[in-house]
């Protein structure tokens, strides 16, 4: 009987989907770069699992990894990912909670703002006679004649989806258990969310709202899930187990994500800041800042001390201003998300004129059908893919080597028809203009995980990578004083990579909601960080991952008693009274670095305790080269091309093989790295040295 030996990721990308496939035997990774098909996003999944059956077994495959975009994609109104038809189940008397939300404004001076269209519309949101109060007590109990009558009516009007919110169940959860017993009698084909296990906190809006966006999806999640499984054991033969990606930076099974899809709802962009905080721990560089550039969207994020930085709040299909979530634009999800800015500047990011003469880009992408001008495949309009081949920054010919060939001439056609003949701009100026506002709008999202977060960008390193990521690279470091930037050794399919580094994480919580040590005892808190890891361990080992790889981390969530949002610090374990005054001190410590001040005479309440389970996996490892010490190596060159730097002076700029560069190379700008996903431009002024694991090292000449 063969052995499996192959852990498979796979990443969908805007314009590409990438495969990676580490070899647990020999620690070698196959890649696979195949384009997207944004009809059908299993297809280009498949098309990528065939091309590395070429070189595999499908028996030989223990696990597929997959990040995936439908969640959102599904909240955004895709075409053909219409959500179907979901209900809400509430406390008498408050059905309009989801819409009424809280008071924050999108637009303050707007008289005339639309807020967002609720996900449940109102004669879909009915109202049951229940009531817990604010200690789990039963004020009304819940009345389950009426619930199997509602069932019956929700069965009539062929609801798919329930999503269940009784007031205060985050305290209590019983009356919300007996509802979806009792409604699964009634209908056992439906769907069932209940707010109290997808996010058992207080405020009744947010955790309402999650629910809710749950219950949306959890009809499109599960016919995707199920379908692509099927479709990879019928039509690839894959009988292994299928994982899916979430949006805190973790994988989980199908399973597990069918139950709760709201995990998701980032699935794709977090992938990259896993492999970057991956990267940190690899390289021994504590402090990174992502630059992810694809062919639709560029992306960044923190990892501080070898972690991602990770928030709590979210707002999905909503408004982005500057790659600003807006908030009070969207729907609120009390989930953590990897903390993530992200722009629609990407390699197939449209250029334009508007009326006043001005150059623009965006928000619209040429995507993968028909794709930038260049690609010969019907687009017509210029994009930044189509201004780095003007430039002769891109290869002219060719990419992907060779199966993509590239036109320069209808690169040329695009940016004179729509940017030359409607300005005074020269052929060479209008694509380095192009560039110029790309890297100022990808300037804007690393300036909000960076500076806005209190963070200084210039003791951090720049590490590049998506399609585009390494061509821009150099010119957004200097725009944000960065000193160092890193681009791995496949930029291109980077965030696959991050795939295979994830580890099995499943986050849990419960209320306090108390004044620190004089109202909680840290008994208490004890009793449910141990009931979190309880549940979140069988979880785990549900997924098959072996008990001495699970690890728990606890934290509370704490603030000063008035405030109105809290701060999340780090708890002891075991939990005793002294630990509860050890997370009081944290606490105040952490405000004041966060805030610049603190009050230790304030009392602290404790709102929330929370668990991270992880399930640890093996990591890729990747063996060191001996370095060579070569500078500009003749027998890496390739070819030689006229290279606009800038849009005064044309360069005859040396083009160097990824795969002919040994460790210890060292390249001095002007120069261009080209390989099978990606191209590095190193210009004047940048020097490039070759690491030990293959990564390009590009510094700033002193």
């Amino acid at each position: 009987m063969e052995t499996t030996r192959y852990r498979v990721s796979i990443d969908i990308g805007g314009t590409f989907t990438d495969l990676v496939a580490l070899d647990e035997e020999t620690g070698a990774l196959t890649n696979v770069k195949v384009p997207s098909t944004p009809r059908e996003p299993s297809d280009a999944v498949l098309n990528a699992m065939r091309e590395f059956l070429w070189r595999a077994k499908p028996s030989e495959v223990a696990s597929v990894t997959h990040a995936t975009t439908i969640a959102v994609n599904a909240l955004l109104g895709q075409l053909g990912l219409e959500i179907p038809r979901t209900a809400l189940i509430t406390t008498k008397g408050f059905r309009d909670v989801i819409e009424i939300g809280r008071q924050r404004r999108p637009e303050l001076y707007n008289l005339s703002l639309q807020k967002p269209r609720p996900l449940i519309p109102r004669m879909y949101r009915y109202e049951v006679s229940e009531r817990c109060g604010a200690k789990g007590e039963d004020i009304q109990k819940l009345d389950e004649e009426e619930v199997a009558k509602l069932g019956a009516v929700l069965k009539k009007e062929n609801v798919k989806s329930v999503a269940i919110g009784f007031i205060n169940s985050y305290v209590e959860p019983r009356h919300e258990e007996q509802a979806e017993k009792c409604l699964r009698r009634v209908y056992p084909d439906v769907y069932v969310t209940s707010s109290n296990r997808i996010a058992r906190e207080h405020r009744e809006y947010e955790r309402i709202s999650t629910a809710a966006v749950n219950a949306c999806l959890m009809p499109i999640i599960s016919s995707y899930t199920e379908e692509l499984t099927n479709r990879l054991r019928n039509k690839a033969k894959i009988e292994s187990t299928f994982m899916i990606m979430q949006s805190n930076g973790g994988i989980a099974s199908s399973e597990v994500i069918a139950e709760k899809p709201v995990t998701v709802i980032e699935s794709g962009p977090a992938a990259g800041v896993i492999a970057a905080s991956f990267y940190s721990r690899l390289l021994g560089i504590s402090n990174i800042l992502s630059f992810d550039m694809g062919g639709t969207t560029a992306k960044a994020g923190t990892v501080r001390e070898g972690l991602p930085e990770v928030t709590s709040e979210y707002e999905v299909g909503g408004k982005v201003h500057s790659g600003r979530i807006v908030k009070g634009s969207g729907y609120p999800i009390r989930f953590p998300f990897i903390d993530l800015s992200e722009c629609g500047a990407g390699g197939g990011t449209i250029a334009w004129i508007d009326s006043g003469g001005g150059m623009q880009l965006g928000p619209m992408s040429a995507g993968a059908d028909p794709g930038p001008a260049c690609y010969g495949r019907g687009g017509d309009k210029p994009t930044v893919t189509d201004a780095n081949v003007v430039l002769g920054r891109l290869n002219p010919k060719q990419l992907l080597s060779g199966r993509l060939k590239i036109r320069s001439d209808l690169a040329e056609k695009s940016i004179r028809k729509m940017i030359c003949e409607r300005t005074d701009l020269t052929l060479v100026e209008a694509a380095t203009g192009i560039i110029r506002i790309t890297v100022s709008e990808i300037n804007k999202i690393m300036r909000i995980v960076s500076v806005e977060r209190g963070i200084d960008p210039r003791d951090f390193t720049l590490i590049a990578f998506g399609g585009a990521g390494p061509m821009h690279a150099c010119l957004l470091a200097e725009e944000l004083s960065i000193g160092q930037v890193v681009v791995p050794l496949n930029p291109g399919l980077f965030s696959a990579l991050g795939l295979i580094a994830a580890d099995f994480v499943h986050h849990d919580s419960r209320p306090v909601l108390g004044k620190g040590s004089k109202e909680v005892g840290a008994d208490l808190i004890e009793k449910l960080f141990v009931e979190m890891e309880e549940k979140t361990g069988k979880l785990l080992l549900r997924e098959k991952v072996e008990k001495e790889h699970i690890v728990f981390e606890r934290q509370l969530d704490a603030r000063y008693l008035g405030q109105a949002y809290e701060l999340r610090i780090p708890a002891m374990n075991p939990f005793s009274q002294e630990a509860l005054k050890e997370a009081e001190r944290s606490f105040h410590f952490t405000h004041k670095s966060i805030y610049g001040f603190c009050s230790e005479d304030e009392e602290v309440e404790i709102v929330n305790a929370r668990v991270i389970a992880r399930g640890i996996i093996s990591k890729p490892s990747f063996p060191k080269r001996p370095k060579v010490y070569r500078d500009n190596p003749n027998d890496a060159i390739v070819s030689k091309r006229p290279v606009y730097m800038d849009e005064k002076s044309v360069t005859e700029c040396p083009i160097y093989g990824r795969e002919r560069l040994s460790a210890g190379d060292v390249l001095n700008g002007p120069a261009i790295v080209e390989q099978y996903d990606s191209t590095t431009v190193i210009f004047p002024g940048w020097i490039c040295e070759v690491d030990e694991y293959g990564n390009l090292r590009v510094e700033r000449r002193e």
